[in-house]
Formats: C-alpha cells, structure tokens, sequence
C-alpha cells in the first residue's frame, strides 16, 4: 500500500466503505467490485477496500477479531507475530518488570499491539512513512502506545525512559528474497545486540532457522511452534531470560495450551546440559517430538518425558515401551516394522487393503509422493507408515495415531 491508498482508506468515505464490507469472499469479490464502481465509487478506493478486506480475512489466522480493525500489507502481515505468540512476548516483558517498552522495528503494530494491551507503555518506531501511519492506525485503541517514524537505534533510549527493548529485525529484501546474512538485516543483527549495554532487557525475534552456533553465548534462545508448524527463534536478555543462558522451546497447540521445555547451557559452552540418552530397540510406542524441540536440540528431554529411547542416535524419534502424555511430541502406537524394500511394503498394504497413507520420514532420501506412486495404493483402508533409520538400517515402521 502507498501514501496514497492509505490516505484513501483513511478518508470518512474510504473508512466507512471498508467497515461496510461483507465478510470476503474471493468467489465474489469481482461481483462486488464491479457492483460497487458501478454505485459511483472510486475504482482506486474501492480496489484498496477490497484489498485489505482480503489481508483481513487472512489475518484472522493471526490476530483474531483484532484483525478486522486492522489495515495491512501483504509483507506486514507475513512478517507480524501472531497474536498468541505477542502475548507470550509481552508477558515476560511484564514478568520482568519491564514499564516501558520500545519496538523498535515495529511494523504494522502486531507485538507493540501485545505489549500494549498488557498494559505496558510503548514506543514503537518503523522508518517506513506509510507503515509507521498503518501501526499508529492499529493501535488507535491504546493511548499508552506512541508510534514514530523513526530509525529505532536512533533513539535516545534513557531521555524516552525505556527499559525494555525488542526488535523483528526484517529478513528480507525489498522484492522479497530472502536475507541469510545477519549483518544484511534491516537493522544489523549486532548493532541491535549491542543495546543489551544500555537496556539488559532486549528481546529479538529471528527466522527459526538461525545455527546455534550463530547465538549468543548469554541469551535464552526460544524456539516457537504454533500448531505444529515453528514460526519464530526469540533471543531474550537479562531480566528476560530468569534462568539465564538456555535454550528451549515453547510448543502452543491448536487449542491455545503452551508447553515448554527449557535446559540451561553448560557453562563455558553454548551447548544445553541434557540427561543421558541411548539409542535402542523398538518398542510399543513411537514419538515424534515437535519441530521447535528439535531446532532447539532438546530431544533428550522427551525422551526422559516419556522413559523412552531413539530409534537411533542420528535420528530424533523416540520410542518407548509404555504410554505417556507427551504434549511436546505427537505419539504413534507401533503395529508392526520391516525392513525397507519397495515390493514388501507394497505387499504388506495390498494385503490389508491399504488406499490411503500417510507417510512420515526422517533419516531417509525417499521422496513421499514417489513412493506413494510406485505403491499403486488399492483398497477402503487407511494407515500410516514411518520411514527412517533403526540403528542404522532403513526401516519401516507401520503405527497409527494416539
């Protein structure tokens, strides 16, 4: 969106139109806009209403209902928190005793929205004219947040009376390609870490896919998964890290219930300090821990969730012979296991009449769909298969869903 469109928007006519809205509906949207041209509206307006009812619909996913007060952008709302994650966000900010919180790269306003509704004070800056204006028009509601066009490492952090800091470094280029380089971020990842000099309560939000050995050595590094899918790798400082130097995870299932798992480093290195865990056989019950427990290497806490095993030591399945709640991981009952090969596993599930699979793997070159094509499925029945290493050997393992 330019200055222009939203200047549309936000005229008494552009903002009655876009509250006026239908629910949005893609199969409709041409009837509409072609209905709503033809009353006398201006294309370019009704086009940027249409627009952000369209962000708004796919918003939900992330805000809710806030989303429908909201204005956005493609990008903003690619790279805004979701609103279950702000809230954890601005929840240790508050547990630290944090007042007064600056965002630094705030965007469209989703985390200074969080900050802001748990009742902290905010200063959120962006150097974007037009998206400086769409965050001050999201947080319209909170009159203890300030939204300023701004280079956030500009600000005089003392004179504002901030004790919090946090930042979403942006990720990305201007046409979208995608920045691996920390020093390419907008801001520079270090120049944002060496605040934690002036304000010991810095948090960052960083892709997941960042090395452990690109952390820093004093920094809680949480990885975030959001109904099993891992959205984010926050790095928290000082008051905001209460158990210091760590790394763990924060699994929120589709219900809204959080679980986290957390183990210190060992000192000296920026390695977790986990129970001892061995590899073994097989046993009733396989467990596949979630994608944020996995990047932030804590599988060895599963598995003594669980009184548990690997299937190997390269591989992060764990099995166990009992059954055990595993909020951090999604359990299988085992039915059955074989070795790999192509014409026995096509066998097997002809013979119980097998149509539809779902395929797991991990540990393994097998491309899912080739397989499912070369095992000309046949039958009413349905079964899932895990295709991975069993101490050291490829193996199939047939197991259903707990």
């Amino acid at each position: 969106m330019d200055a222009d469109g939203l200047a549309q928007l936000l005229s008494p006519e552009g903002w009655a139109l876009l509250q006026a809205l239908p629910p949005y509906d893609e199969d409709r949207a041409m009837a509409l806009s072609t209905r709503l041209r033809a009353d006398g509206l201006d294309p370019a307006l009704v086009a940027a209403a249409l627009t952000q009812s369209r962000l708004r619909a796919r918003a939900r996913a992330k805000f809710g209902e806030f989303a429908e007060g909201m204005l956005l952008t493609p990008a903003g709302l690619e790279q805004a928190t979701r609103l279950v994650v702000a809230a954890r966000h601005a929840r240790r900010y508050r547990d630290a005793g944090c007042t007064h919180v600056a965002d630094l790269t705030c965007g469209i306003g989703a985390d200074s929205l969080a900050l802001a509704g748990s009742g902290l004070r905010v200063l959120a800056t962006d150097v974007d004219e037009t998206t400086a204006a769409l965050a001050t028009v999201n947080l319209r509601h909170f009159p203890e947040a300030r939204v300023r066009q701004a280079d956030g490492l500009s600000l005089d952090l003392a004179a504002e009376g901030v004790d919090g800091v946090y930042a979403d470094p942006a990720r990305r280029t201007g046409s979208g390609s995608r920045l691996f380089d920390p020093a390419a971020y907008l801001p520079p990842l270090d120049a944002v870490l060496a605040l934690r000099g002036r304000v010991p309560a810095l948090g960052l939000k960083l892709g997941p896919g960042v090395p452990h050995t690109a952390l820093p050595a004093d920094a809680e590094a949480q990885w975030v998964s959001v109904g099993g899918d891992v959205v984010e790798l926050g790095l928290w400082f000082g008051p905001l890290a209460p158990v210091g130097p760590a790394r763990s995870a924060l699994v929120l299932d589709e219900a809204g219930a959080a679980h986290e798992l957390r183990a210190p480093l060992v000192p000296g290195t920026a390695e977790p300090e986990l129970p001892p865990v061995d590899a073994g056989p097989v046993g009733g019950y396989l467990y596949e821990p979630d994608g944020a427990v996995i990047r932030a290497g804590l599988v060895a806490l599963v598995a003594q969730e669980v009184q548990g095993r690997l299937v190997d030591r390269t591989i992060a399945y764990v099995t166990s012979d009992v059954r055990h709640a595993a909020p951090t991981a999604t359990a299988y009952r085992v039915l059955d296991r074989m070795p790999f090969g192509l014409k026995a596993l096509r066998s097997y599930l002809r013979t119980r009449g097998v149509g539809r699979l779902t395929i797991k793997k991990r540990g393994t070159a097998v491309v899912p769909e080739q397989l499912r094509r070369q095992l000309d499925l046949r039958g009413d029945a349905e079964a899932t298969v895990v295709l991975t290493r069993v101490a050291g050997a490829q193996t199939v393992l047939v197991v259903e869903p707990l």
